[in-house]
């Protein structure tokens, strides 16, 4: 079977900050592309691809939903992701397996911080993508404003491809540049119908200006179009695209387009640039991984005949099949009813039923090959971020996906009783959808304790326990996951020996701790030269160390960035064994942490304020109140824009004391930036507290 056919293949993403419009854009394409007949409104609570209870009442995408459609004869599988900066996770997860993207910004609105995330987010995971400036009929929607915004605050090489014709409410046609005609939707049918006209004689300059442009940048990627351009030879609209998508595919040039997709107007040919820009899957980097055994890299082309390589990006329990994982097929073929082999797990699984998804209707199929993405039904015990090989084909493992750790954590409990393990189950299922979602028994204080992402991360959790678990839960308040680390070097001994009677117990261990860079996690080493301590109880040296670590000593949170190597130490031998020589190694880790200038880290979060002026003074007292650090500020179309760094700790409820401070008329994102050291009176107030 030849790969052929994957040259009209498009596995696509659509991102951007919360409130872009992303969803509409998202509706506006399936009912285009004729997989819905009615059109969904995210304010009437009807979009298809916010399927969600939660997403239907709040306007706000959850989950990234996919969705499989076709335009001009191009299949077209989108992933319509969250904006919302708690569901980050969501987005990452599926920039992870998309071959493009489509970043929609809000014409008013321009670059918002989510913007930036999810743009960094598909830089790191070298995300071709083209842009789409949307919103153009509200009152002050500026399209090449956005388009500066792209190329000062991304780094994104914005290239203009369109201009709007007429502003607010009087937008009406865009004006596609390389083939100098005007676009006019027709509203009866729902902008379904385009009628091509000439260009307004007022904008004929302008065309033909950005015209020598695009074509200009379009010879920076293709030679042959650069020197019959020189030569004054004619150049066909044909070429120039080629030569465009070239720079997308490298990753070196962003077309801009613009519309509006809740006034039906420009998503048509959004979609004609998805086809004309955007990589088919044999036109990105080949996928590569690491065989498990040799440790040695190995690629996969896209083909449907090779060896089954496929990464599961997504876990979700559905009410009438079960557990439905979303996989990307990198290479060969998936059939149903057939057997796989989870290579994380190391674990054989029989496919039951495969499903093309249109967000949460679905269209059962017999096979899935390279290219496409589809659910599987039948997977048991496979999480996110796992490999699935064929059964007798060569094991691989491609890199996982990467999952932040959570920042706060409340205390739950069912509110009848005898209701605990109905809560567990629950809870159970959602961690295994989502990976950024925690959930654990404090032994201390004997509370089950659920820890996310942010406040509504956590408030969506317990939500869709009582709705879709039928859980009813009391909920404590947050609480902020504080870590430890240390801030010097240390060398300290571990000495456990019991002796009653019979065999007595020995281990003896000599450790050195040291600080690590903010974020670098814990490591262990074993130093021990000579056979002075035994190989076999080097493990039990490890545990010990690992055990220690959960728990600090300054108020019992866990300890983080520390390198801690096993140098020196003695045995017994009769008495010595692996458990004596874990609890040495207990003692001495807790010995040197509580010698090695023990601190305290906290997260603080990135914010960024819009407000209008005259509440400018208000707003930045009240984030210095908060210990927020003023990063800088800049005057956005009459309105200021304040960005601090704050403590989480000190930022719960603050939309609601937002609002009422300024009337309702400031707004505020939030994102998670780092762990810092926490000054020392607060310190000794959390450990007061803890007592």
């Amino acid at each position: 079977m030849s790969n052929e056919y994957l040259k009209k293949y498009r596995n696509i993403g659509i991102m951007a900050h919360i409130d872009a419009g992303k969803t509409t854009v998202t509706e506006r394409v399936l009912f285009y592309t004729g997989i819905s007949h009615k059109i969904g409104e995210v304010h009437e609570g009807e979009a298809t691809m916010d399927w969600m209870e939660q997403e239907q009442e709040r306007g706000i995408t959850i989950t990234s939903a996919a969705t499989t459609c076709s335009w001009n004869d191009y299949h077209i599988n989108i992933i319509d992701t969250p904006g919302h900066v708690d569901f980050t996770i969501e987005v990452e997860r599926s920039l992870r397996i998309l071959d493009g993207a489509v970043a929609v910004f809000c014409g008013v609105g321009g670059v918002e911080p989510q913007s930036e995330t999810v743009w960094r987010q598909a830089d790191r995971y070298e995300v071709p993508r083209i842009a789409f400036v949307n919103k153009l009929d509200r009152i002050g929607a500026d399209y090449f404003a956005v388009v500066d915004e792209i190329k000062t605050k991304l780094s994104g090489n914005p290239l203009a491809m369109q201009i709007p014709v007429g502003k607010s409410e009087k937008f009406n046609g865009i004006i596609d540049v390389l083939t100098k005609k005007m676009a006019i939707f027709d509203e009866s049918s729902k902008g379904a119908s385009v009628d091509w006209q000439d260009v307004p004689s007022e904008y004929t300059q302008q065309v033909e200006t950005m015209y020598v442009e695009i074509l200009e940048r379009a010879c920076d990627f293709d030679d042959d179009l650069a020197e019959k351009y020189l030569s004054g030879e004619e150049v066909s609209v044909d070429e120039i695209k080629k030569a465009i998508r070239k720079g997308v595919c490298d990753q070196e040039l962003t077309p801009v387009f613009c519309g509006s997709a809740f006034k039906n107007k420009g998503v048509q040919l959004l979609l004609d640039a998805v086809v004309d820009y955007l990589p088919s899957p044999l036109e990105v980097k080949a996928i590569e991984g690491i065989d498990p055994v040799s440790g040695e890299t190995m690629s996969y082309e896209p083909n449907p005949d090779g060896s089954l390589c496929a990464l599961a990006f997504k876990i979700m329990t559905d009410s009438f099949v079960g557990s439905l994982s979303f996989v990307r097929v990198y290479s060969g073929t998936i059939k149903s009813g057939s057997y796989v082999f989870n290579v994380g797990k190391d674990k054989k699984e029989r496919v039951t039923r495969l499903l093309k998804m249109h967000a949460n209707k679905r269209e059962e199929i017999k096979e899935a090959r390279a290219g496409d993405i589809i659910a599987v039904v039948g997977l048991k015990d496979i999480t996110t971020g796992d490999t699935i090989c064929g059964e007798k084909d060569k094991k691989v493992l491609l890199e996982s996906i990467n999952f932040p750790d959570p920042v706060v954590s409340v205390s739950i409990e069912p509110k009848e009783r005898g209701g605990y393990e109905k809560l567990v189950l629950a809870l159970r299922k959602m961690m295994r959808e989502d990976p950024s979602f925690k959930f654990s028994y404090n032994e201390d204080t004997a509370q089950t304790v659920i820890s996310g992402m942010g406040e509504l991360h956590l408030e969506i959790i317990v939500d869709r326990l009582r709705r879709e678990n039928k859980v009813e839960a009391v909920v404590g308040t947050p609480q902020v996951a504080y870590k430890e680390t240390i801030r010097k070097d240390v060398k300290c001994e571990g000495k456990f020996i019991r002796q009653s009677g019979g065999r007595g117990q020995y281990g003896h261990v000599w450790i050195e701790l040291s600080p690590r860079k903010r974020g670098e996690g814990c490591s262990f080493e074993n130093k021990i030269i000579g056979g002075k301590v035994p190989r076999e109880y080097i493990p039990g040296i490890e545990k010990g160390i690992k055990e220690a670590e959960s728990a600090g000593v300054i108020a019992g949170y866990p300890v983080v960035d520390v390198s801690i190597s096993v140098f020196d130490g003695s045995y017994h031998e009769v008495d010595s064994s692996e458990i004596a020589f874990k609890i040495a190694a207990s003692m001495a880790f807790r010995d040197g942490m509580a010698k090695a200038s023990p601190v305290l880290l906290e997260p603080v979060m990135k914010i960024e304020v819009t407000t209008p002026e005259e509440y400018l003074g208000d707003v930045m007292g009240d984030l210095t109140s908060r210990r927020g650090k003023i990063l800088g500020m800049e005057n956005k179309k009459g309105a200021q824009v304040v960005r601090a760094e704050v403590p989480l700790a000190e930022m719960f409820g603050y939309t609601t004391a937002l609002r009422s401070m300024t009337k309702g008329r400031a707004g505020s994102s939030m994102e998670f930036e780092a762990y810092h050291e926490v000054p020392k009176v607060v310190q000794e107030a959390i450990v007061k507290k803890n007592k």
